[in-house]
C-alpha cells in the first residue's frame, strides 16, 4: 500500500532589497521598512521611472571568490548564496548516500539581462570575435539551477520553470509534487531574479507598468490603494529547502510549514493583462484548496500578488472575492511588495518565505502605503501595522504576464 508522502519547509535563505537574510527581511517586512530608493547605478534619463528596490550591502566578493564571480550572472549567485542559506538553515546533509535524492527547481522569469547589454555593446564596438565565451551559461535562466546543484552536489531532479512573476511559486509547486510523488526526498525551491538594468527598466517603464512615484520612492509602492499607479520594480531570490516529512521528523529537523496544496491556471486572454473577471486566479486559488483538502473557511491569511498596478489589485481582490465567499472578508490580506517591490520571477519564493514565517511567528506583516481606500478593493489588507494573529493555514498568490497564476498552501504543523 502506497503512504502518502507530505512535504515540510525545513530550510529558508533569502536576498531582498530589505534584508539578505531571513530574519532581517522578517524584522523589516514586520516593521514596515520600505527598500525602495531612487536608482543610481543606472542611467534613468528620459524614463517614467527612476526608482526601485535594488538589494543592498550585496558584495560578490564575500560570496565567491572574483573568477567565480565573474562567470556567475548577479541572479544566478541571487540563488547560489540563497541556497547556501537556506541548506544552513535546515541542518540537512548532502552526502554520497543521498545526493542523487537530492534536487533543484529555481524558478527566474528575465535571466542574465545585464550580461545580454554588456555583451550586444562588445559585439556592436568590437566584433563577435570579442564576445565573452560565458555568455550563453551567464544569460539561460537555467544555470540558477544549475549551478546551485554542482555547487550542492545534489544530482536529482533538475529543472528552471520560466512563467514571468509566478516562476517562483510554480517552482515550489512543481517540486512539492517531485517529492510527494517519490522521485526525490528533498529539493531546493524558489526563484531568483536580477533584472533592474538599463534595457529591463526601460522596458517595463515603456510599457507604463512601473510607478512613476519618482520624488517619494519609499510611498510609491501603495497595493490595493485608490492612488496606485504601477509596480515598483525590485530585485533579489528567495529558496526553500523542502523535505519530505517523515525523513525531515526522523532526522529531528526543525519544521517552518508544511506545503499542502498547489494550484495553477491560464487567463488565456492577454499577454499583460489580468481577465478582466479573475477567473483565472479563481481557478488558480480553488485548486490550491482542493488539492489541499482545505475549506475556505479554514485559510486565515493570503500573502497576495499585490502588485499596486491598477488592474491586478482590482481583479485579484475580485478573485478572493468570488473563491471564497462571505470569508473573503474574514481574511487577512497583505502584499509584500508595499515594501520590496516586484521581485518578477523571485517574488514567489520571497513571498512563500514570508508566508511561512507568518505561520511560524503569528505575525501578519502589513500592506504599507495603504492611505486612500479603494472601493473595488474593500478587503482586510492589515494597512500600515503588523498584526498579531494566529495562523494555520495560509496561501501565497503568484500570477505573471502571459495570464499565469499559481497558488501554493501552506499548514501549521
Amino acid at each position: 500500500m502506497n503512504v502518502e508522502r507530505r512535504v515540510v519547509i525545513t530550510g529558508m535563505g533569502l536576498i531582498t532589497p530589505i534584508g539578505n537574510d531571513v530574519e532581517t527581511f522578517w524584522t523589516n517586512l514586520c516593521a514596515g521598512r520600505s527598500g525602495a530608493s531612487t536608482i543610481t547605478h543606472i542611467d534613468t534619463d528620459g524614463l517614467s521611472s527612476k526608482i526601485g528596490a535594488v538589494v543592498r550591502d550585496y558584495d560578490a566578493e564575500q560570496h565567491f571568490d572574483k573568477k567565480e564571480a565573474r562567470k556567475n550572472e548577479r541572479f544566478v549567485q541571487f540563488a547560489m548564496v540563497s541556497s547556501r542559506q537556506a541548506i544552513q538553515d535546515s541542518g540537512f546533509k548532502i552526502t554520497e548516500e543521498n545526493r542523487d535524492r537530492v534536487g533543484a527547481i529555481i524558478g527566474c522569469g528575465i535571466g542574465g539581462l545585464q550580461t545580454i547589454e554588456e555583451q550586444h555593446t562588445v559585439l556592436m564596438t568590437k566584433g563577435g570575435k570579442r564576445i565573452s565565451p560565458f555568455l550563453i551559461p551567464k544569460i539561460i535562466t537555467n544555470m540558477a539551477a544549475g549551478m546551485v546543484a554542482i555547487e550542492m552536489g545534489a544530482r536529482g531532479p533538475n529543472s528552471c520553470i520560466v512563467t514571468a512573476c509566478a516562476s517562483g511559486s510554480h517552482s515550489i509547486g512543481e517540486a512539492y509534487h517531485v517529492i510527494k510523488r517519490g522521485d526525490a526526498d528533498a529539493m531546493f525551491a524558489g526563484g531568483t531574479e536580477a533584472a533592474i538594468t538599463a534595457m529591463g527598466l526601460a522596458g517595463f517603464s515603456n510599457m507604463h507598468a512601473l510607478t512613476t512615484r519618482n520624488a517619494e520612492p519609499e510611498r510609491a509602492s501603495r497595493p490595493f490603494d485608490r492612488e496606485r499607479d504601477g509596480f515598483l520594480m525590485g530585485e533579489g531570490a528567495g529558496i526553500l529547502f523542502l523535505e519530505e516529512y517523515e525523513k525531515a521528523r526522523k532526522r529531528g529537523a526543525r519544521i517552518y510549514a508544511e506545503v499542502v496544496g498547489y494550484g495553477m491556471s491560464c487567463d488565456a486572454y492577454h499577454v499583460t493583462a489580468p481577465a478582466p473577471d479573475g477567473d483565472g486566479g479563481v481557478r488558480s486559488l480553488r485548486a490550491a484548496l482542493r488539492s489541499g483538502g482545505i475549506n475556505p473557511e479554514e485559510v486565515d491569511y493570503i500573502n497576495a500578488h499585490g502588485t499596486s498596478t491598477v488592474l491586478n489589485d482590482k481583479l485579484e481582490t475580485l478573485g478572493i472575492k468570488t473563491a471564497f465567499g462571505d470569508h473573503a472578508y474574514k481574511l487577512s490580506i497583505s502584499s509584500n511588495k508595499s515594501m520590496i517591490g516586484h521581485l518578477l520571477g523571485a517574488a514567489g519564493g520571497v513571498e512563500a518565505i514570508a508566508t511561512a514565517l507568518t505561520i511560524v511567528r503569528g505575525v501578519i506583516p502589513p500592506t504599507i502605503n495603504y492611505e486612500y481606500p479603494d472601493p473595488e478593493c474593500d478587503l482586510d489588507y492589515v494597512p500600515n501595522t503588523a498584526r498579531e494573529k494566529e495562523t494555520r493555514v495560509a496561501l501565497s498568490n503568484s500570477l505573471g504576464f502571459g495570464g499565469h497564476n499559481c497558488t501554493i498552501a501552506l499548514k501549521k504543523i
